[in-house]
């Protein structure tokens, strides 16, 4: 293989793909790229055989042909370079020549025979999905996705399409059991979309769907039983899906009409960041009271002291107090967009719900805390 191709092109292609690579996993090929050099383009594919990413990129191919190479020397080698080309020349025993035209590097690499195969799913329906909506849909699920080990049937994005009203919606839902985050999108043609009784992301692939998103657009989306795939221009995105059954979110979301306050997102916002500044492992309750048109957060931990915050609000009900944590409450306004948000409560042992004008479809849900 020898090629030469535009140094900042290939920069971002192997800048994507270092969250993909495998740090420290048992077999090296994963923590390399496979370059493969064909016609008039070069291919970069990247995977930690959970996940597989492809892009093709234009280059000047002198001979065709394949190679791995160690993706974050590869990626450092590129990042340091000023120049606007490089020469990649294959050498005997799986060794790689590059230059930039100033510094010379000789490159120790794996046989391209070895690097597990990246393939698109054949005859999978797919339907073209907006690229901002669906980066959208993410940010506003993937932060409540557990992070906790035991938590496997929790650990991605559940994904499902329900009709709703005589329109078929596209529905992301995440839990780790203390909150939950719901968003709806009307996306057309989704009724193409082959989703069995619904799909569960891993996060990890998520996270890498949004940077797929992240320049707009339009994406192709499609599932097969094992597999997500995702194609944007001339990248595509491989995630296989875990194999587990989502729980029934619907029975978590309170169907009675309770308390609803509207409040200005950045000033809860900001007065939940003033809260857990005094917060720790044992102490992370805030405590909000809600009596004579006032809501009052409070934060309490005996070995350092309070925070008190009032807020301005229409209620006139008898004194209600809850406990939550105020870490979900930050993470829920964060990914919201509304100038302010209704929040919704029943009593103290029910969730709170957070809704917004300007997130259209989004629900954010969060569980009390004993106080």
């Amino acid at each position: 293989m020898e090629t030469k191709i535009n140094r900042p092109i290939l920069f971002k292609s192997i800048s994507r793909v270092q969250t993909i690579l495998e740090k420290r996993s048992n077999m090296p090929i994963l923590s390399t790229v496979l370059l493969t050099a064909k016609g008039e383009k070069i291919t970069i594919a990247a995977t930690d055989l959970e996940l597989g990413y492809s892009q093709e990129l234009p280059a000047e191919v002198i001979e065709e042909g394949s190679i791995t190479i160690q993706g974050r020397k590869f990626f450092e080698i590129l990042k340091e370079s000023r120049s606007d080309v490089v020469h990649l020349k294959e050498k005997e025993n799986n060794w790689l020549f590059l230059t930039d035209g100033l510094a010379r590097f000789n490159l120790a690499c794996l046989p391209a025979d070895d690097y597990p195969s990246i393939v698109e799913p054949k005859g999978i329906k797919t339907v073209s999905v907006d690229a901002d909506t669906l980066n959208e849909m993410i940010n506003k699920t993937i932060y409540a996705v557990t992070i906790e080990e035991a938590g496997f049937k929790l650990s991605g994005v559940f994904t499902e399409r329900i009709a709703l009203e005589g329109t078929y919606i596209l529905r992301m839902v995440t839990t780790d059991g203390h909150r939950l985050s719901l968003v709806d999108k009307a996306i057309p043609g989704i009724e193409e979309l082959d989703v069995g009784h619904g799909v569960m992301i891993p996060k990890k692939g998520m996270a890498e769907l949004v940077k797929l998103c992240a320049e707009g657009g339009v994406v192709q989306l499609g599932f097969e039983k094992h597999n997500c795939a995702a194609k944007k221009d001339d990248a595509l995105l491989v995630i296989r899906l875990i194999d587990t059954k989502f729980p029934d979110y619907q029975a978590v979301i309170p169907r009675e009409d309770g308390i609803s306050l509207e409040v200005d997102r950045i000033v809860l916002l900001e007065a939940m960041r003033k809260m857990v500044i005094l917060s720790n492992e044992n102490y992370r309750a805030v405590k909000i009271s809600l009596e004579n048109n006032i809501m009052e957060l409070t934060s309490t931990n005996p070995e350092l002291g309070n925070a008190q915050e009032n807020m301005d609000v229409e209620y006139t009900g008898k004194r209600l107090e809850i406990g939550f944590n105020a870490r979900y409450f930050i993470e829920a306004l964060q990914a919201m967009e509304s100038e302010r948000v209704r929040l919704g409560f029943i009593d103290s042992s029910k969730p709170c719900l957070l809704r917004g004008e300007a997130d259209s479809g989004f629900l954010g849900l969060i569980m009390p805390m004993r106080i």
